[in-house]
């Protein structure tokens, strides 16, 4: 991805309070350092015994036993790198539609550091995990953290309820059929929602869940019944059903499926759905083109109702069409292609709504580790907002997408090979039936 804007943009003024004036170049590093002060305050407050464990992780439980080293982050460490910005935000009024465009950022720390993270990619929307999403059990959300999330999204004007999107936990299975099993997703999906509650959020995206052999119906039967007890449980959030690729006994890679739980949901208004553009390529909706792009979103129109979409995942595709793996792809280098993004931004009934980057940002150090480069984000926001209005015919369009087809050939090569090699052995059918992959299969699947 270019690491400059195609296009330069009017930016988003962080004031903070008492500024009479905010029209400096470095207003927006000035207020990501506030903001990290502020964090590092809260941090370096005597506690208990803590640790820190992944993503989404606030702190464990205190014991009474000896003291226990903290465990060394794998991130980077806060330094002056990290308190620049890399982009600065674009101010959404400035574009032809109201496109809000982020990433899926780390609230390692506490909920508080995903304003900071966001702010560090100029992102105007954003996801994150509420919690880590590897337990099943975790503290509640700290006090601190909790006010700090809630001022960092006013200082810098993040609409919390309408631009924020927590991604559930992949453990999390609601159509779960062993009571035990289906009572411990319930609760972790209800903390979730009261977490979401807690700190103004009101939508909320989840993968709907897995068959486990049983039949579809039944499935799907149990995740609407979960949602209808959650719904009751809660006041305000919407939970927000996410399209699947269509592998295994995976629920939602049909529009059907998802049209079929949103009929057994009893408040409609609590319901609503996410399209993850890699996920629906994969499951074989289209949207190559201008014709396949209205295609598609016809047949949703139709079959679901364009009033349930709430939501977009932005992900180019690493698998070619219909072939339900779940491989994202850096935007406009994969099969996807940079038209299908332009119809997705240039789209008047998705304005308004949280469009999330879950594309790849992982580089080799010079060490040969594999390390964060967040400027890939930064870069794929512009890139994004530029489409909004440009002309897909011309001259600085095509070469674009040129450029960026060409930069992912060798990886789109890669996959089909691996495509066509699963064909010829049958392994599509062996996946399909909803075993396990063994460790060295050749495949890269992912489960955003």
């Amino acid at each position: 991805m270019a690491r400059s804007s195609p296009r330069k943009k009017p930016v988003v003024s962080y004031k903070e309070e008492g500024d009479e004036t905010a029209k400096k170049p470095s207003a927006a590093r000035a207020a990501l350092g506030s903001l990290k002060s502020a964090a590092a305050k809260l941090a370096a407050k005597p506690a208990p015994k803590r640790m820190v464990i992944d993503e989404g992780a606030e702190e464990a439980k205190p014991e009474a036993t000896k003291p226990q080293q903290t465990k060394k982050r794998k991130t980077t460490k806060t330094n002056d790198q990290d308190a620049m910005p890399l982009a600065d935000r674009t101010a959404v009024s400035s574009l032809k539609k109201a496109m809000y465009i982020g990433a899926h950022v780390s609230a390692a720390g506490g909920v508080n550091n995903s304003i900071t993270n966001a702010v560090h990619i100029g992102a105007n929307s954003f996801a994150l995990f509420l919690k880590s999403q590897r337990k099943w059990d975790n503290p509640p959300i700290n006090p601190e953290a909790k006010s700090l999330f809630m001022s960092g999204c006013s200082n810098h004007g993040y609409n919390a309820a309408e631009h924020a999107l927590p991604h559930g936990s992949y453990l999390v299975n609601l159509a779960q059929s062993d009571p035990a099993k289906a009572t411990q997703a319930y609760n972790a999906f209800l903390d979730d929602l009261n977490r979401c509650e807690q700190l103004g959020i009101k939508l909320y995206n989840f993968h709907p869940g897995s068959t486990l052999g049983d039949s579809r119906e039944a499935a799907i039967g149990r995740i609407a019944a979960q949602l209808n007890k959650s719904h009751k449980a809660t006041s305000s959030v919407i939970t927000v059903l996410e399209n699947m690729a269509g592998s295994g006994n995976t629920i939602g890679s049909t529009w059907e499926d998802l049209r079929d739980i949103i009929a057994l949901v009893d408040d409609k208004s609590r319901v609503g759905v996410c399209i993850d553009t890699c996920h629906a390529f994969a499951a074989g909706h289209d949207l190559r083109t201008p014709e396949a792009f209205r295609k598609t979103l016809d047949e949703f129109r139709r079959i679901v109702g364009i009033k349930y979409l709430k939501a977009f995942h932005l992900n180019d595709s690493k698998a070619p069409f219909g072939s339900s793996r779940d491989l994202h792809a850096n935007i406009g280098t994969g099969f996807l292609g940079l038209r299908a993004f332009h119809s997705v931004m240039n789209e008047d009934s998705f304005c308004g709504m949280p469009m999330v980057l879950e594309t790849p940002i992982d580089k080799k150090d010079a060490k040969g580790k594999s390390v964060e480069d967040k400027q890939v984000w930064a870069d794929e926001i512009k890139l994004l907002e530029s489409l909004v209005g440009m002309d897909a015919d011309g001259e600085k369009f095509t070469a674009l997408e040129k450029e960026l087809q060409a930069r992912g050939a060798g990886e789109r090569q890669r996959i089909q090979d691996q495509v066509k090699k699963k064909a010829a052995k049958g392994g599509g059918k062996k996946f399909a039936a909803g075993k396990k992959r063994k460790k060295g299969d050749d495949t890269d699947d992912e489960t955003d």
